[in-house]
Formats: C-alpha cells, sequence, structure tokens
C-alpha cells in the first residue's frame, strides 16, 4: 500500500499528476482541489495516496491535504462508489460542502453530483451522517480525527485488496469486512480483517 509519495511534480493537468520519486515516475488521479494547490512542476510535492487494486487495473488517487483522502476514503466505503466516483465527487463538492451536505442530510446536493444516483446519495448519508458528526465533535473538542480515521480506513482498504488477491469478489469482500467491522468494531488491525473474512467464506 502506497500511503504518499514524497518527491518532485513532474507533471500536472487538472485530473492527473506525475510525481518523481527518486527516479520513478508515479501516475495519480487528483482532485480539482489538489490540482489548485500543487506547486510549479519541478518543484517538491508530497502527495497523501490510496492505491486502488482490481483484477485489471493498478491506479494511484492523490491528494495534498490528508482530510481530503479521509473523507475520499469514507465515500468509497459506501456500497456503489468507486474510486471514480469518489475523486468526481470530492472534485463537484469539496470537503467542507460534502460533510456538511452529509451531516445535514442533504441528498439533493450529494445527488446532484455527477454520477450519484438518488439510492447512492441516500445510501452515503444513512451510512457516514453519524461518523462524520461525531468526527466534528471531537475535532470541536479540539481532538485530530484524521490520523484515526486514516489508520482505519487505510486497514480496511489493505484488507480489501488483499482478498481480492486472494480471489474474493470487491462486492462481496466489501461487504463481508463492513459487516466484520460492524460486529467487531473499527479498531481491527489488516491481519485481523482478512482472517475474519476468511473464516466467515
Amino acid at each position: 500500500m502506497i500511503a504518499y509519495l514524497d518527491g518532485t511534480l513532474a507533471y500536472k493537468d487538472p485530473a492527473l499528476a506525475i510525481m518523481d520519486v527518486s527516479g520513478v515516475g508515479y501516475e495519480v488521479r487528483i482532485s480539482l482541489a489538489t490540482y489548485s494547490k500543487l506547486p510549479a512542476e519541478g518543484e517538491k510535492a508530497k502527495i497523501y495516496t490510496y492505491q486502488h487494486i482490481k483484477e485489471d487495473i493498478q491506479a494511484l488517487y492523490g491528494f495534498l491535504d490528508p482530510n481530503e483522502k479521509v473523507l475520499f476514503m469514507l465515500l468509497i466505503s459506501v456500497s456503489g462508489i468507486g474510486p471514480g466516483t469518489g475523486i468526481v465527487m470530492v472534485s463537484s463538492m469539496g470537503v467542507g460542502a460534502i460533510r456538511q451536505a452529509i451531516i445535514q442530510e442533504d441528498v439533493r446536493s450529494i445527488q446532484s453530483i455527477k454520477g450519484v444516483g438518488p439510492k447512492t446519495a441516500q445510501r452515503v448519508v444513512l451510512e457516514l451522517k453519524d461518523k462524520l458528526r461525531k468526527d466534528e465533535l471531537l475535532a470541536k473538542a479540539g481532538i485530530d480525527t484524521v490520523p484515526l480515521a486514516r489508520a482505519h480506513n487505510t486497514n480496511r482498504s489493505e484488507a480489501l485488496a488483499a482478498l481480492v488477491t486472494l480471489g474474493f469478489a470487491r462486492s462481496a469482500a466489501e461487504k463481508t469486512l463492513e459487516t466484520i467491522q460492524h460486529r467487531h468494531g473499527n479498531d481491527l488491525s489488516v491481519e485481523e480483517l482478512i482472517k475474519f473474512a476468511l473464516k466467515s467464506n
């Protein structure tokens, strides 16, 4: 799992960046917010990444702001939202606007994003509103929720990638991991998530 890239920005456009890290060029799909904040080509940059692995594709998605990565990871944990739709969502509305729409249960705003239908928008609100409300309360109390969220979501993503590699269908693996976390909590390690998933089949 590639958590971040720290190197030189070799190329950028509104949807893509190429990061040169020790002579290796990594192609990263980016959000508009990240594009607008990237330095000039040839300058140093650090991009937080999510590595998406499927049977037929590997892709990196990158964000300058770790908060944007955390929200992206939450969005793609919802059934029906893949990384392509997730990057469109954070590009369309931005982190603050999406968080507020979810917390306020504004399904219409979420549904207005290209590629997000009414049922998917409702699932986003239903599955994420309590988590985001809790994070907002913790933030107001001065507790940083980003490292916690990043660790939890990274574990789930790594477990999902491993299960797909082991031959699980992605949709089945996502449902299994969701069930395990509902049953056992969100603090399980990657190894524990995989072991529970293997036992459940």
